[in-house]
């Protein structure tokens, strides 16, 4: 293992982040409202570093701390692994529609890296883990320390299917490293994912992010870019209501981060807006 990494790999075990001592989260029960606004059970962490000293706030302290299947939002450290495995060159390399319908009509058609993320293609990334094989998939999850980091399953995706799973808090430590270019992979692969990461964008902020759905639960995670500094967000949800439930990840999250002026008023989401795939 290259020397880098394995000290990066060293930290990412022994260093338990000083913004998650349990002394320096604000929990935040107000912010039931808005999962109840949207009948919804979960969690949001949010870390707002717009100020000198970060400031760490969760609803359900808990469930921020239970690991569950990353489902897509696996997409974001995958891209930094296919890219690093040379499995995809850059965001212009096209990958044929292999022909099989599926339930989302974006999916059925040729796709590059950028509308992969978009549009969540799994059969994109299927694509890239059968390059990349299990094995090095291992040692890439331990690299960055990811969740659990095992890839093993018996059948399907292993993000989605397998054993993998990652806590919200976790999600944001994970982010906060991408968004420093702190990840142990070339400084121009995080930056190209962190672009196609671009959900939406005006002249003083970006937000960057990514959705994810398991079948039981979904995420979205991210993060908003400010001059004032990065407002990082990783939201669970369980969606027993399956299609139904997808809107309000993004729905919620939207709305507590407007509540604490992380996105601008005009950026909530209304019951009746379309969800993406996962």
């Amino acid at each position: 293992m290259h020397t880098r990494y394995f000290i990066f790999f060293l930290l990412s075990i022994f260093f338990i982040p000083e913004i998650f001592a349990q002394d320096k989260i604000l929990d935040r029960p107000e912010w039931k409202e808005f999962f109840d606004k949207h009948e919804a059970t979960g969690t949001i962490l949010i870390v707002d570093s717009r100020a000198s000293a970060e400031k760490v706030s969760v609803y359900d302290r808990t469930r921020a701390g239970k690991r569950y299947s990353p489902a897509s939002t696996f997409k974001v450290p995958h891209t930094l692994f296919a890219l690093d495995a040379g499995v995809v060159k850059d965001e212009f390399q096209v990958f044929p529609w292999d022909g099989v319908k599926r339930g989302y009509a974006p999916h059925n058609q040729d796709q590059n890296l950028r509308s992969a993320m978009r549009h969540s293609a799994l059969w994109v990334y299927e694509k890239f883990a059968k390059a990349i094989g299990e094995e090095k998939a291992r040692s890439y999850l331990s690299r960055i320390s990811y969740g659990n980091m095992d890839p093993s399953t018996k059948g399907g995706a292993y993000w989605v299917d397998g054993k993998l799973a990652i806590s919200a808090e976790e999600q944001v430590v994970f982010l906060k490293k991408l968004y420093q270019n702190d990840l142990p992979f070339e400084l121009e692969h995080q930056r190209l994912l962190k672009d196609v990461m671009i959900v939406e964008a005006e002249k003083d902020w970006i937000l960057r992010a990514k959705t994810g759905w398991e079948g039981r639960h979904g995420w979205w995670v991210g993060w908003v870019e400010w001059s004032a500094g990065p407002v990082f967000f990783a939201l669970n949800i369980d969606t027993p209501n399956r299609w139904e439930d997808l809107y309000k990840r993004e729905a919620i999250a939207r709305d507590i981060l407007i509540s604490i002026r992380a996105l601008p008023p005009n950026k909530s989401m209304q019951p009746t807006a379309k969800a993406s795939a996962d």
